[in-house]
C-alpha cells in the first residue's frame, strides 16, 4: 500500500539539517572581524546573531574572518571602536552590534565600520521577536555582503532538495525546504515513492515537482504556505522536468503523450497545453531564459545529449554546446548571460558553465558524478548534487570556480537541489 504524507512548513518532527563545510575559498579575501554582539539576555546558539553572520560571510569564501579568540577588543557600538587597537590584527572591517530587550521584542543594532578609521559604512537598527533573530541575521549578512562586494547577498534565501533513506521493504523520500545554511529544514512532501525535479515558482511560494506515487510519473504544484497541492499533468508515459516561466503564468514540461519525449508549454491560467518541439529524438529538461523569450533544453537529436535553445514561439532550435559528447541539465544564470550544466569529459560528469555570447566553456567541479546544477538568485554560487563514496550529497561552487562547499546530511542521501528566488 502506497503512502504519502503531506506536511506544511511548520513540522513538529524536523528532519536532520545539512552541515556546510568550506573546502576552498578565495585568495585575497577581505579581512573582516564580526565581534560578538552584546546582549541583554541569554541567547541560544540558533539565536546568536553575530555567530550566524560570521558563519554566513565565512561560507561565502569572500572574507578572511578573524577568530573571536584573536580579537584584541570587543566593542559593541561605533563609539567603542578604537582603530589603533585593531591595526595589529590586520583587519580592514569590523561588524559590531548589540541586542536589547524592548518589551516583548528585541532591538538589534549593528554597524559595519572601517577598522582603521572607525567610520561607519552601515549603521542600522531592527526590532524583531526572538523567532525572527535568525532570519534577521541572514538579512544583515546580505547587507554587509552587498556593501563590501557590490553584489546582492543570498543568505536569506532557501534551497529545496530531496532526501532518500533506504529501508526494508522500500524507501523513504522527502521533499525538503531549508535555509541556505542548512537550518530550519521543513518537510514539504514525504512518500514511499520517488520524488524528483523540484522547481520554484518565481515568487518563491510554490514548488512544482514530479512524484511517482500510484506507480506513474505525475507533476504536482504545491503551495508552501497552505500545503495545498494541485495535480498538473498525469499523461500516459513521461511527465517530467517542470520549469516555471519568469512571469509564473506558464510551465515548460517534458511529456511523451504523443509517443516521443517532447517539450510542451502549459498555460497555468487557462490550463491549455501546446507542443513546442517536434523531433524524432528525445527532447527533455527545459529551462526558461530569465527574460522569458526562449527555452534551453537537452536533446540527443545530434547523436548525443547536447543543449539547444528555442524561442517560446517555436521555430528552429539552435545547438549551444559542442565540446564533449554529453552536456545536459541546464540552469540559467539570473542575468541570462551564461548557463551551468552537466558536462562529461574523460568519463567524469562535472558541472560546467558556458558564456552564451562567446561559447566559452569552463569546468567548475572535480567530481566523478556531479549533476543537477542550480544557480543562486544572485548568480554567485551554484548548488549541485554529487556522489561521494557512492552516497548522494549536495555541494556548491562559485560561478568562477574559486569557492567550493560541501553540504553534508548526516543520514540518508540528498539529491535534486533547487535554489529559491529572492524573498522580495
Amino acid at each position: 500500500m502506497q503512502s504519502v504524507v503531506l506536511t506544511l512548513c511548520y513540522v513538529a518532527a524536523a528532519p536532520a539539517q545539512l552541515t556546510i563545510e568550506i573546502t576552498q575559498g578565495v585568495e585575497g579575501a577581505l579581512p573582516l572581524a564580526v565581534v560578538p554582539f552584546s546582549a541583554g539576555l541569554p541567547l541560544s546558539e540558533s539565536e546568536d546573531v553575530s555567530a550566524i553572520i560570521h558563519a554566513d560571510l565565512g561560507r561565502s569564501g569572500r572574507f578572511d574572518l578573524l577568530p573571536v579568540i584573536s580579537m584584541p577588543a570587543r566593542p559593541s557600538n561605533l563609539a567603542e571602536i578604537r582603530p589603533e587597537v585593531w591595526r595589529s590584527s590586520r583587519v580592514d572591517y569590523l561588524v559590531v552590534g548589540q541586542i536589547t530587550p524592548v518589551g516583548a521584542e528585541l532591538s538589534v543594532q549593528y554597524a559595519l565600520a572601517d577598522a582603521l578609521q572607525g567610520q561607519p559604512l552601515l549603521n542600522e537598527a531592527y526590532t524583531v521577536d526572538r523567532a525572527g533573530l535568525r532570519r534577521l541575521a541572514h538579512i544583515i549578512s546580505d547587507r554587509i555582503y552587498q556593501q563590501l562586494t557590490g553584489e546582492r547577498g543570498a543568505f536569506n534565501t532557501r534551497i529545496a532538495y530531496v532526501t532518500t533513506e533506504r529501508k526494508v521493504g522500500g524507501g523513504d523520500y522527502r521533499l525538503i525546504v531549508a535555509d541556505t545554511d542548512g537550518f530550519n529544514p521543513q518537510i514539504i512532501l514525504r512518500s514511499s515513492d520517488p520524488i524528483m525535479s523540484p522547481a520554484w515558482s518565481p515568487d518563491g511560494r510554490r514548488l512544482a515537482y514530479v512524484s511517482l506515487e500510484n506507480r506513474r510519473a505525475q507533476i504536482y504544484i504545491q503551495d508552501l504556505f497552505s500545503g495545498q497541492r494541485q495535480l498538473l499533468t498525469a499523461e500516459t508515459g513521461i511527465n517530467g522536468a517542470p520549469s516555471w516561466s519568469p512571469d509564473g503564468r506558464r510551465m515548460a514540461l517534458t511529456l511523451s503523450r504523443d509517443g516521443n519525449p517532447e517539450i510542451y508549454l502549459y498555460n497555468l491560467l487557462n490550463r491549455t497545453l501546446s507542443r513546442l518541439t517536434n523531433n524524432t529524438a528525445i527532447d527533455t529538461e527545459p529551462v526558461w531564459s530569465p527574460d522569458g523569450s526562449s527555452i534551453v533544453f537537452t536533446s540527443d537529436r545530434g547523436g548525443s545529449p547536447q543543449l539547444y535553445q528555442i524561442s517560446v514561439s517555436g521555430g528552429q532550435a539552435q545547438r549551444l554546446t559542442f565540446q564533449g559528447n554529453y552536456n545536459a541539465r541546464a540552469s540559467f544564470a539570473p542575468d541570462g548571460r551564461s548557463i551551468a550544466f552537466v558536462h562529461r569529459s574523460n568519463g567524469r560528469f562535472r558541472i560546467a558553465v558556458q558564456n552564451l555570447s562567446s561559447g566559452q566553456l569552463r569546468i567548475l567541479t572535480n567530481g566523478d558524478l556531479d549533476e543537477s546544477p542550480s544557480f543562486a538568485p544572485n548568480g554567485q554560487m551554484i548548488v549541485y548534487a554529487t556522489s561521494l563514496a557512492g552516497r548522494g550529497e549536495l555541494a556548491a561552487v562559485s560561478a568562477d570556480g574559486k569557492v567550493q562547499q560541501r553540504l553534508v546530511l548526516r543520514s540518508g542521501e540528498v539529491r535534486e537541489p533547487a535554489w529559491a528566488p529572492f524573498n522580495n
